[in-house]
């Protein structure tokens, strides 16, 4: 398949709440700069990108176009309002992208540290398979639990992985699932999980434990000590 343009969509119309803060996750700072910034800086420079599109809410739309025009001078930006489920907002940002673009990711606002490499690598495989997820193997025993969450099976460690982002997917399919989820009222748990309702094909791309997402106070203080450390 030959190169394609890429859109890449950011939800970022979430609280703040499980980190105690009344700023949403995406627009809290860490030396001088949101967190937002730093996901965004992360695909500067990322081949074939022409496209970027945040979902947020209305309280920070103007400040997240601006965001937008600081870090993607030169390609096409769009600051959007997003939806009452993650779901939702993405499906309002699906609707700025042209129709020019063969590709589209979706990457959380609140994973400031996934790499390039594993982001073009993602990019190549969904290329060839039509979806690609950034994942790693699963670390701990999983457990499924049923009623007063009594363990009711212990499934094999060596088929589990825990899914990332950036999820990159065929326009025409990720349009199509959107369409599909809509249509029945089908509500993911994230974007691939559309993707298989529809029976596309969706690969896993080995990526690092470091693209993790900020959730909870620890995961921000990680996050300080990574960027004020580290740079």
């Amino acid at each position: 398949m030959e190169k394609q343009q890429l859109a890449l969509i950011i939800p970022a119309a979430g609280k703040g709440e499980r980190v105690g803060s009344e700023i949403p996750k995406p627009y809290l700072k860490i030396a001088d700069k949101t967190i937002l910034e730093y996901t965004l800086s992360r695909f500067k420079g990322v081949s074939g990108l022409g496209e970027v599109i945040v979902s947020t809410s209305e309280k920070y739309l103007t400040i997240t176009e601006e965001l937008l025009k600081d870090v993607f001078p030169d390609i096409t930006t769009h600051a959007v309002l997003g939806g009452e489920e993650r779901q939702d907002s993405i499906r309002n940002a699906l609707q700025m992208i042209s129709g020019k673009t063969g590709l589209i990711a979706v990457h959380d606002a609140v994973r400031p540290f996934v790499s390039k490499d594993d982001i073009e690598n993602c990019i190549s495989e969904a290329v060839l398979w039509g979806g690609a997820v950034l994942a790693m193997p699963a670390k701990d025993t999983i457990k499924v639990s049923g009623i007063d969450r009594e363990i009711v099976k212990t499934p094999d460690r060596d088929t589990l992985w825990q899914a990332q982002t950036p999820q990159i997917f065929w326009a025409a399919l990720f349009r199509e699932a959107y369409d599909y989820a809509e249509t029945n009222r089908f509500l993911g748990s994230d974007d691939s999980s559309l993707i298989e309702k529809i029976g596309g094909k969706v690969v896993l791309v080995e990526g690092s434990s470091k693209n993790f997402k900020i959730t909870f106070p620890l995961d921000l203080q990680i996050a300080e000590y990574l960027i004020t450390k580290e740079g």
